[in-house]
């Protein structure tokens, strides 16, 4: 097991919300940097090197929208650069536009899914995926959202049309963004599971660890390409406590 830890979360991750959880956002708070920034991207460049089919997968027809996705993140993060950036831990990274999911990898600590219409349903195709909270994307890729969302007991015909409806609704400029809590015994960010062996759920009072992912959604505006991000925290169970009460 490997233990990255961030000391808070930005918001409440116990407030409870009716799903989907959606809310609007800003550009200007679209990706984050925590106090965990230095060890998951450390962790993050080991899975690419040693598990690079679990974690990246993408059709070639989703090459445009990987590549406009690339050009966004590095406007956002590194202003005025081109071809070579310096992270926030002083490490440089130089920007490969034929490989841009790999790049995306090494430039910020989100995972992010690339999901295009095709017919009535948007399709994932394309995805950096390097910290699943308990699902595989060789498993979800090349899937519609109903089917990634299938073994989730709460996502019923209803919720799927209201998600399809939010989806086909998502402009550029204009992000979205959800959270949820996990209860986890293990504080490892690269936990792939199947969907045929679901985990057990940790109890809160017993658990060692929470885990919240703060997912964003947000429109490419040349491809129209819809864009799922997924910032992982992971918080000791002590952590939390002082969050429900502080001092």
């Amino acid at each position: 097991m490997t233990t990255i830890l961030q000391t808070s979360i930005p918001y409440n991750p116990l407030d409870q919300r009716p799903l989907p959880g959606i809310q609007p956002a800003s550009m200007d708070d679209w990706l984050h940097c925590d106090d965990a920034f230095a060890a998951q991207m450390k962790r993050r460049a080991t899975l690419l090197a040693e598990r690079r089919s679990d974690v990246l997968a993408l059709d070639p027809a989703a090459m445009p929208a990987a590549q406009e996705l690339l050009e966004l993140v590095v406007q956002y993060t590194h202003p005025g650069s081109t071809d070579h950036v310096i992270r926030p831990d002083g490490q440089g990274v130089q920007v490969d536009r034929d490989r841009p999911l790999d790049t995306l990898c090494q430039l910020v600590q989100e995972d992010f899914c690339i999901l295009q219409k095709q017919g009535d349903e948007h399709v994932l195709t394309g995805a950096i995926l390097c910290f699943p909270a308990s699902w595989r994307l060789s498993e979800k890729f090349m899937r519609p959202l109903v089917g990634i969302h299938v073994p989730v007991d709460s996502y019923d015909e209803n919720v799927a049309r209201r998600v399809q409806r939010l989806f086909d609704g998502i402009q550029p400029g204009r992000p979205l963004w959800r959270f949820n809590a996990l209860w986890y015994e293990d504080a490892e960010l690269h936990q792939p599971r199947s969907a045929g062996e679901p985990r057990d759920i940790t109890d809160p009072g017993s658990a060692s660890f929470l885990r919240s992912e703060r997912q964003t959604l947000l429109r490419l505006p040349e491809t129209r390409a819809v864009i799922f991000s997924i910032h992982t925290y992971v918080l000791a169970a002590h952590q939390v406590a002082k969050m429900e009460n502080p001092a």
